[in-house]
């Protein structure tokens, strides 16, 4: 059989050659301003769901099959990702999604009933998809081993910008401009980072290593989902689905729980939430400092998801009772975010040591579909236990299940040591 040349996974570890820390923050700040604009997609229907209700007349369960459909879509598509971006290398895929984004935000604009909204939010979904295996497989790859924890925690703290951003940005623009001008502008927006993209585009090439196949390798197919067999993977697919159930419905339900449990304003629950976000933002810096150093002294990852998680389950399960009554309610909730938040570094780099060499993009389009999975189902599950106005009962159902998180982040550790 003639021998013919076929594309293989890269290999996810760091270049050897030390890296200055200029080159290093550049790939960084290009990677995070890419997750920036990721969450700022997922916000892309959702500010304006208001707006979308009175203009399409469109019900709560219309709105909320939106959401469903995007992250159905980013699930699945993260998932199938990760081959191409092993396959075909991170940058390419990279510019892709952006550019799907940019289609999505078109098809927004133009929308002129539900089921235009239905494609927007698709489209959207899978413009999100390939962005963890880009990301990871970009920074694992041309990032020093050193600042890679520093590199994890800015990439962090750029998603939860991002998600900050997206309401401030559709509000301002519809308020100025009307709500379809507002996602003209988001496709300018998309347009401009892609640019700047581009033209840094040698800052994130990965190579892809291509080498001679012959008879004796001919079941290549096979060998792409070989990683699929190893438990180390599904422990950290499960870490992460159940690690974004909190985030998940402190997000979705928190406001109304504020107010049903201790009759706080409207306001002052949205501003409690925003401060859960903002202090998960400061604690993934904080977190970075910890996983950089766990790395130097050789400290397993799960160390620090372990302490965290637990102090958070703590906290959930105060706020729960109810006997730190509405302001402490307030405090420790923004507190659960912060302690939380400083485990995600730790979190990023536990899959990094996971991940099988040349299974880079596959490994992170695989795990972090859980994030999807986490946020696809809880509000499904928690909804339900709205309805039946089981408020505390969300609280310590987080709180249990952080708890669990604990137990498959360990188990992550113990498979990783044996690969």
């Amino acid at each position: 059989m003639s021998t013919h040349t076929i594309t293989v996974a890269i290999d996810s570890k760091p270049l050897s050659n030390p890296i200055a820390l200029r080159q290093d923050a550049k790939i960084i700040g290009l990677v995070s301003m890419a997750h920036a604009i990721s969450h700022f997609s997922h916000m892309l229907l959702v500010p304006l769901f208001p707006l979308f209700q009175k203009e399409f007349a469109l019900s709560f369960s219309q709105l909320g099959f939106l959401v469903t459909v995007f992250f159905t879509v980013s699930g699945v598509g993260q998932a199938l990702s990760g081959f191409w971006v092993d396959r075909v290398g991170a940058r390419p895929v990279l510019f892709s999604a952006i550019g799907v984004f940019l289609l999505a935000a078109l098809v927004a604009a133009s929308a002129q009933g539900y089921s235009w909204l239905i494609v927007a939010a698709a489209l959207a979904g899978l413009g999100n998809s390939p962005f963890h295996p880009c990301d990871f497989t970009i920074m694992n790859h041309r990032v020093s081993q050193a600042r890679l924890g520093h590199a994890f925690s800015t990439h962090g703290i750029s998603g939860s910008l991002g998600w900050a951003l997206a309401p401030m940005f559709y509000a301002g623009m519809t308020a100025f401009l009307g709500w379809r001008n507002a996602y003209f502008a988001a496709a300018s927006l998309y347009a401009v980072v892609l640019l700047i993209l581009y033209l840094n585009r040698d800052s994130l090439h990965v190579p892809v290593v291509h080498r001679e196949h012959s008879e004796a390798t001919v079941v290549k197919k096979e060998s792409d989902f070989a990683f699929l067999k190893l438990p180390v993977v599904w422990w950290c697919f499960g870490f992460f689905m159940l690690s974004t159930v909190t985030l998940a419905m402190v997000q979705s339900f928190s406001v109304p729980i504020l107010k049903a449990l201790h009759n706080i304003s409207f306001e002052m629950a949205t501003m409690t939430l925003t401060a859960y976000l903002l202090c998960g933002a400061l604690g993934i810096l904080v977190g970075g400092f910890i996983a950089s150093n766990q790395t130097r002294r050789g400290v397993s990852s799960d160390k620090a998801i372990m302490i965290c998680y637990f102090v958070g389950a703590i906290l959930l399960t105060l706020c729960a009772t109810g006997i730190l009554g509405a302001a402490g309610t307030m405090i420790a909730l923004a507190a659960t975010g912060f302690v939380v938040g400083i485990g995600n570094p730790s979190r990023d780099m536990m899959v990094k040591n996971a991940t099988p060499k040349g299974a880079s993009g596959r490994m992170y389009g695989t795990v972090y579909s859980g994030f999807d999975v986490g946020f696809a189902v809880a509000p499904l599950i928690f909804g339900a236990l709205m309805d039946r106005q089981l408020y505390s009962a969300c609280l310590y159902a987080v709180a249990f299940v952080l708890l669990i998180s604990i137990g498959f982040a360990r188990n992550v550790e113990q498979k990783s040591n044996k690969l």
